[in-house]
């Protein structure tokens, strides 16, 4: 039986539980992290030599398993789990993007970490307990890192802030936002956050409770780490070639500035680029012609550290950016719609030499993307795929389908912009945006908050409000001395301390996603970041509201007509038909997109051509109407019995009128009021277990 050691402690009312056994042995840490009853094994693991490298070998993986929900998934074929879901390639970048800035990034040492999902419950998200097990098992172990670190689920309801909110609640009740907020002791290194209209203050508010939390929850891992954390190794760092340093230092003492400052990034570029050419071969000569080897590599490092260096320096002493613009200065901004006639809808949108095409298609409810989980099996009605193509920094790459930074990026535009589509009740159509990336230089992502918004818009989408988003930066000292940077760019985004995107409406926040390259940031940085960006955004507003004031009234001729109805949901068998016969049989005889029924009844009617949907509706209503007793009727006899004749009533459905409701008085032939093929109206009498009863005789009554 397994020798464990539990630690627990309390966290927004529910209990919280470490456990360390022999589970993973081999591993340099292993920990069993328990939240309600959704469990997680975090393991973390370092390699025993140090590789020729020039970063940090870091790795940190999410392992869903369809048995942690009692699930059978993957395909028909292949019972078994294959390549990540989205949401599990956004939880493994969560917890990356919290732990990566603790490490020292001079190691070369490769470390994975691996967080495999074991059992979830529904209502505890894995993702919280996931980043605790993480960062427990790298501060027990013997690897080297500067945490520990926390993380909670943090949303706002009317009545107040919840922090992690049962799953359910979330789904149920009306929330203004959600976010997931972590970092260590009084900083915060990472944000997700979704909303509608989100207040800065708010928020501020909100995270402070969340911090809170994260310090008990470091208290608890020191407290496990003081009683059973092994000494860390003593591991090698990639330190500077001291002679080699001076000699960098001294050869761009009076060149750098003039390559760096530029207001156009390809200049910019070119003159970098230039600037290291000249200095390597400068190295060469004064190194390699004497017979000193040079670690290239670490010179490479080292000349954009006296990069990141001077573009500190510059900005904290004297607000000096690369490019010359004001610290709360946005570049020039150009947006145009309509680019092309045959997609649904299309926009472009450009902030200096970022550029982001976004285009809309509206499909068929039939159409909507299928999710399939460890947590969930949900339709999702909006898409917004995010493409970054190589060209688009003017390189030459491979085009592998999306990667991490992908799925995240189109994940933060979406997540910015999902709550401003309308109901499928006020507008049926399934929303797919792509946003193609066709020049970058500093937040993509954003562009794509705006493009996107546009495309929509230019397609006929009502949205509730246009939306814009900008990406903030930081250059800091230590936490007392800070400037905080609006729109960043090439050499900001790279270097700078903070990347803090945020998207929203005139009227609040809609999405929000930050990372650090530092150790963490106080509530009062994000403060002052979170004003700053307020202003940005509605500066680009402004733009997005000259460029498309309002969403088009009318769609495209190239837009499938959608009519939507109700019937009885005991009806829908009747539609369907026996294996899809009558609904199939439907769609060919009008050359319709498709019909659409869902459990409650709600039908969807599409095609192309307005008179053939309508033609369908009229079909479909008649076959699934209720005949009440009152009810005018009409069709042509189709049979005459000995004792009535049957009407037919369209849609399959008949009644029949009895030889004495015929007419007043006896009738002795039926054939004496009516014929087969006339034309009648009539009224209904009777309606028993689908059997209809008319009469001509109450008509004249």
């Amino acid at each position: 039986m397994l020798q464990k050691k539990e630690f627990s402690t309390e966290i927004a009312g529910k209990k919280l539980t470490i456990e360390i056994s022999a589970m993973g042995e081999q591993a340099n840490a292993a920990v069993l992290a328990k939240y309600g009853e959704t469990v997680v094994l975090a393991t973390a693991v370092m390699g025993r030599k140090d590789i020729d490298l020039d970063y940090l070998p870091l790795k940190v993986e999410y392992e869903e398993r369809y048995y942690a929900a009692g699930k059978i998934g993957g395909s028909r074929f292949v019972r078994r789990e294959g390549r990540a879901s989205e949401e599990a390639v956004l939880a493994g970048r969560l917890i990356d993007r919290t732990i990566r800035p603790l490490f020292d990034h001079r190691m070369r040492r490769d470390v994975q970490v691996v967080v495999t999902v074991l059992q979830i419950d529904g209502e505890n998200a894995p993702e919280f307990v996931g980043l605790l097990g993480a960062s427990t098992a790298l501060f027990i172990s013997d690897i080297p890192w500067g945490g520990p670190v926390a993380g909670v689920q943090l949303a706002q309801f009317a009545d107040g802030f919840k922090i992690n909110p049962d799953q359910s609640s979330l789904a149920k009740h009306e929330h203004v936002f959600e976010s997931f907020v972590s970092g260590s002791r009084d900083r915060i290194n990472m944000i997700e956050l979704g909303g509608l209209d989100a207040q800065e203050k708010d928020v501020v508010q909100g995270f402070t409770m969340a911090q809170e939390e994260i310090n008990k929850m470091v208290a608890f891992q020191e407290s496990i780490q003081k009683e059973i954390g092994k000494a860390k190794a003593t591991v090698a760092l990639a330190e500077p070639d001291a002679e080699l340093k001076a000699a960098i230092q001294q050869y761009l003492s009076d060149k750098l500035e003039g390559a760096v400052y530029h207001p156009n990034k390809m200049e910019q570029q070119s003159a970098i680029g230039a600037l290291k050419t000249e200095l390597f071969l400068h190295i060469k000569t004064a190194f390699e012609d004497q017979g000193k080897p040079v670690n290239w590599k670490g010179a490479d490092n080292m000349f954009e550290e006296e990069i990141n260096d001077l573009v500190h320096k510059n900005v904290l002493e004297s607000g000096k950016r690369p490019d010359g613009r004001r610290l709360d200065e946005v570049r020039a901004l150009d947006a145009q719609v309509g680019l092309f006639s045959r997609v649904h809808g299309s926009a472009f949108f450009q902030r200096g030499n970022t550029q982001a095409l976004a285009i809309t298609t509206l499909g068929v409810p039939g159409s909507e993307q299928i999710i399939e989980s460890m947590q969930s099996d949900e339709k999702r009605r909006f898409m917004l795929h995010y493409n970054f193509p190589p060209y688009s920094v003017g390189e030459v790459g491979n085009f592998r389908g999306p990667g991490r930074r992908e799925i995240g990026h189109g994940n933060l535009a979406r997540k910015s912009l999902e709550r401003l589509i309308p109901s499928k009740e006020e507008f049926p159509y399934v929303i797919r945006v792509v946003s193609e990336i066709m020049s970058s230089n500093g937040s993509s992502s954003q562009a794509t908050v705006v493009a996107a918004a546009l495309s929509m818009m230019d397609a006929g989408v009502p949205l509730k409000k246009p939306a814009a988003g900008i990406a903030m930066g930081l250059m800091m000292s230590d936490v007392n001395h800070f400037k905080v940077l609006t729109d960043i760019q090439g050499p900001e985004d790279h270097h700078g301390d903070m990347d803090l995107k945020i998207a929203g409406t005139d009227d609040g926040i809609t999405g929000m996603q930050m990372d650090v390259k530092v150790d963490g940031l106080t509530i009062e940085i994000l403060a002052a970041a979170f004003e700053q960006a307020k202003q940005a955004r509605i500066h680009i507003l402004e733009t997005v509201k000259a460029t498309l004031p309002a969403p088009r009234e009318k769609l495209s001729v190239f837009v499938p007509t959608i009519r939507q109805f109700k019937i009885d949901p005991s009806k829908i068998g009747t539609v369907i038909g026996p294996g899809g016969k009558m609904i199939n049989g439907l769609i060919e005889k009008y050359g319709l997109a498709g019909i659409d029924i869902e459990e409650d009844g709600g039908v969807f009617v599409s095609g192309m051509e307005l008179e053939k949907v309508e033609a369908a509706v009229a079909e479909i209503m008649g076959m699934t109407r209720e005949f009440k007793v009152g009810d005018i009727v009409e069709g042509n006899i189709v049979k005459i019995l000995e004792f009535g004749a049957i009407v037919d009533l369209g849609a399959g459905n008949d009644g029949m009128i009895h030889v004495s409701e015929l007419q007043p008085g006896f009738v002795k032939n039926v054939e004496d009021v009516v014929k087969l093929g006339d034309f009648v109206r009539a009224k209904v009498i009777k309606v028993d277990n689908g059997k209809i009863g008319l009469s001509l005789k109450q008509m004249a009554q």
